[in-house]
Parts: structure tokens; C-alpha cells; sequence
């Protein structure tokens, strides 16, 4: 998120100031000019929040050099001159760039945070430890950031919120309702748990799917270089030579040359379809459709499927408090399976017809049609028993146990039939390759006259047609 600072006056000449985020400085002075046409305001100025680099030094101790976010330049140069610091300079970095964490490194944070709120240590302190032992470099500044707004006491929600391109959306949405809440560690272990279960689930998914789909595209890249480079040197040989080519050898050499002389075409036609697909995904309806055929896929759609279920309970389970609070978790849960289609029914089916119709859970869920009936039943039964949260926790963990063992067994699948495919493609080529060996030119005497003279522009004599076809000269000497 970017910090904005503005200053701004008053129609009376009063004199005031303000900051806001957003998620970029495009964004937040449109905000900020819509609250200076709301309030009858005339801005004077906008500051980024931006980080800057430092050498400063006290006494004869050793320099000191590093970076610091403000608004300016000034700021950090009075805030080390009233420590005492003899400023050698401040500048803005050129590059104020800051990725966002991987995914270990914020399941780290949680997990760690879960255990010593377990042990009963100060949540001020956790962070003072994880600022220390954070090597990720955004992570660290980020809980630096918190720490210094909690302690102001800033709304802990706002904070965590602030920071959701760091976190993510639902990450950073727990962690701030478990600084409000009373039990802030069972909210951490929670979200560390769905953490895991995620990172795990992308993992065995990109082992199902992106690397053999890798696999293949390298494979066939690599034979495609094989069949329009290397193989026509050899081919080209045997019809400098006149000499006729095999069956196989022969098809190989025209769709070589085909692939030569279309290259453009070619290209267009297998990348044009894959730039396209990853372009139109990219966008809100594209990850909508992405999302609502993936459970529809055979085999790997109904992991997906089950996955996103078992994630939803997971997270309904950590909110759900009685049935006047409902609402707030299932679309904090609808938006934790990160399904946009799953997301949307949840949505736009089962929230409305809760709040307008006053139905059930379990009727407003059946509803949306993108739950099973063995999580229905299993919905029902905890709602007519009063129990339905312990009822969402069975079911996940049901589902966790299932789709943990069904992609496995997918993975090992996958690549044995990868396996295959490369074995079957390395056979067809040494194949390929291996009947060239039976080529042979024929005798001297039979030999294609044409390649030795140009109709058009040599003469031949009776003398050297008599040399040409003599058999007790050698083919070498004719040439």
C-alpha cells in the first residue's frame, strides 16, 4: 500500500493536514482530490511516503548507513540531527522497490507468533524477536511498521489491513481481528494452519499440472530443434548424392522443411493460443470462468473442488461464533478458497437469500451448487444439533485427509505417464535417426547423370559419356 500525506486549506484560510493509503499514488491523489471537492478544500501539497538512504555518524563512532521511510528528505535529517548524528547525507533511493514475501516466510511469522502466544509471552515483545530473526527484508519492515503503529494504539484491524499486499487479503483480515479478539492464538494457529494447507495444496498442484506441462513444452521444444536443424544436415547429405531416402527419413525432411519455410505461421500457432489464454485469466472474468471449469475438470477438478470446501469449513469454524453472526464468516470464507467462482455464489446466492428470505445455512449453502451432498448432510446434521461448528471442523477435516491422499496417488500417476510420453518420443526418434542406416547408394553405373552437369549450360561428348559409364574406373575419379 502506498502512504499519502497532504496539506491543505480551508475556505475560512485554516491550515490543515492529513494521510490516507492506497494501493498506488495514482489511486490515493484521486482520493484526495475527491475529499478536497467534498470538504470545499484547496490542496497545497502531496508527499509519498518513500524510503531514503543515510550515512550518518556520532562522534568518533563508526559511521552508520542505512534507510529509512518518510515523507521527505527533512524528516529523517531532523530526526538523526536530535539524536545527535552528524549528517554525511540522506537521499531518496532511486529503485524503492519491495516484493512481497513468499509464502514460507509468512507462515513463519504466524506460526512462530501461535507458539510463544501459547507460552504467554507479550504480543509487543513476538514482534520485537521476529523483527530480529526476519531475514526477508519486506517482512522485517512491515512488522517494524506495526509494531510502531500498535503501539501508538492504532486500530489493530486498520493496521493489518494497511498492510494486505504484504499479507494477503485474508491473512492480513485474521491477524487483525485476532489483536481485537480474546483469543488471539487460536486465531493464529487457525490461520497458520490454513497457511500450510494452501502452500501444500499450490505445491502437489504445480507437481500434478505446471511441471508436466513444463516437461512437455521443453520436450517438444527440444525435438522441434531436432527435426528443423540437426536431423535436415543429415538428410541433406544423402540428396546432394542423389540417393533415394527411406519412407520415414523422407516425411521427417518435408515437414522440416515445411516448419523452415513457416516460421511466423508456426510460431502464431502455438504461441498465439497460450498468450492469449494466460491474457484473458489475467482478467476478472477470465479467473472467473478459470475457476468455475477447474472443478469441473476430470480427476483434478474434484480435488480442486473438495480443497475449497475444506478450506471454507477451516475458516468458518475459526469465526463462526452463534447463528446472529453468520453473515461475516462464510464471505470471509468464501473469499478465503481463493475460487473466484466458488466465491461468487457464496456471495451472491447464499448471503442474499440468508438476509432476505431468513433461511438456514445449510438450505442457503445447498443452494449455491458448489457444495457436495456428503458436506451438505454433514452441514445439516450440525445445524439441527446446535453443533455446526465442530460439524464445519469434521468436514475439513474429512476432506483434508482425502484430497491429501487422492493427489498423491495423482502425482505418482502423472509421472509415470510422463514417463511414457518421453520414452514413446525418444523411441520415434532414434527411429528416425536409426534408418538412415539403411541407406546405400547405388552402383557408379546407375548413378543420377544429372547430378554432374547442367543441361543448359555444358556440352557432353560421346568420349565422356563412354568415361562416365566405364566400370572399371572408380566413381571418385569420374567425379
Amino acid at each position: 500500500m502506498t502512504e499519502l500525506r497532504f496539506s491543505a486549506v480551508k475556505a475560512n484560510g485554516q491550515i490543515i493536514s492529513g494521510s490516507l493509503s492506497a494501493n498506488s499514488y495514482s489511486e490515493g491523489k484521486k482520493k484526495i482530490q475527491r475529499l478536497a471537492v467534498q470538504n470545499t478544500l484547496s490542496i497545497k501539497s502531496i508527499e509519498k511516503r518513500r524510503t531514503f538512504l543515510y550515512k550518518v555518524q556520532r562522534g568518533a563512532e563508526k559511521a552508520i548507513f542505512g534507510e529509512q521511510k518518510a515523507f521527505n528528505r527533512q524528516e529523517v535529517t531532523d530526526a538523526f540531527t536530535k539524536l545527535g548524528y552528524k549528517i554525511h547525507y540522506v537521499r531518496g533511493k532511486l529503485i524503492d522497490y519491495q516484493g512481497k514475501p513468499g509464502m514460507q516466510d509468512i507462515l513463519m511469522y504466524v506460526k512462530i507468533s501461535a507458539e510463544l502466544l501459547d507460552q504467554k509471552l507479550p504480543y509487543g515483545e513476538i514482534l520485537n524477536l521476529l523483527i530480529n530473526d526476519t531475514s526477508n527484508k519486506t517482512l522485517k519492515e512491515t512488522l517494524k511498521e506495526i509494531n510502531q503503529e500498535l503501539k501508538k494504539g492504532t486500530d489493530p484491524e486498520q493496521v493489518f489491513t494497511r498492510y494486505q499486499n504484504v499479507f494477503g487479503k485474508f491473512t492480513a483480515f485474521m491477524l487483525g481481528l485476532a489483536a481485537k479478539s480474546g483469543n488471539m492464538g487460536e486465531i493464529y494457529r487457525a490461520t497458520a494452519k490454513f497457511l500450510e494447507r494452501r502452500a501444500e495444496f499450490k505445491k502437489n498442484l504445480k507437481s500434478a499440472l505446471v511441471t508436466p506441462i513444463i516437461t512437455l513444452l521443453v520436450l517438444f521444444g527440444a525435438v522441434l530443434f531436432y527435426v528443423m536443424y540437426i536431423f535436415p544436415e543429415t538428410a541433406n547429405m544423402f540428396l546432394r548424392f542423389g540417393i533415394e531416402l527411406p519412407p520415414m527419413t523422407k516425411g521427417t525432411l518435408q515437414a522440416s522443411d515445411f516448419l523452415m519455410a513457416h516460421p511466423i505461421l508456426i510460431s502464431l500457432l502455438v504461441f498465439g493460443p497460450l498468450i492469449g489464454f494466460f491474457v484473458f485469466i489475467s482478467t476478472e472474468r477470465g479467473k472467473y470462468l478459470k475457476d468455475k471449469y477447474m472443478l469441473r475438470m476430470p480427476v483434478i477438478g474434484n480435488i480442486v473442488h473438495k480443497t475449497a470446501i475444506e478450506v471454507f469449513c477451516r475458516v468458518f469454524y475459526t469465526l463462526y461464533s452463534g447463528s446472529a453472526e453468520s453473515i461475516t464468516p462464510l464471505r470471509i470464507s468464501a473469499e478465503a478458497t481463493d475460487n473466484k467462482y466458488f466465491e461468487d455464489r457464496i456471495k451472491r446466492v447464499a448471503i442474499p437469500i440468508m438476509t432476505k428470505q431468513g433461511i438456514g445455512i445449510t438450505d442457503a449453502l445447498e443452494a449455491t451448487g458448489v457444495f457436495t451432498d456428503t458436506a451438505i448432510s454433514r452441514i445439516h446434521s450440525g445445524e439441527e444439533t446446535g453443533n455446526i461448528k465442530n460439524s464445519m471442523l469434521q468436514l475439513a477435516n474429512y476432506y483434508e485427509s482425502e484430497t491429501v491422499y487422492k493427489l498423491k496417488n495423482i502425482i505418482e500417476l502423472v509421472q509415470v505417464i510422463i514417463a511414457m510420453v518421453i520414452m514413446l518420443v525418444m523411441t520415434a526418434l532414434t527411429v528416425v535417426s536409426a534408418e538412415t542406416a539403411t541407406v546405400s547408394p547405388k552402383p557408379p553405373g546407375t548413378q543420377n547423370k544429372e547430378i554432374f552437369l547442367d543441361k543448359q549450360n555444358a556440352q557432353w561428348s560421346i568420349q565422356d559419356w563412354k568415361l562416365l559409364t566405364r566400370s572399371d574406373i572408380p566413381f571418385y575419379e569420374k567425379v
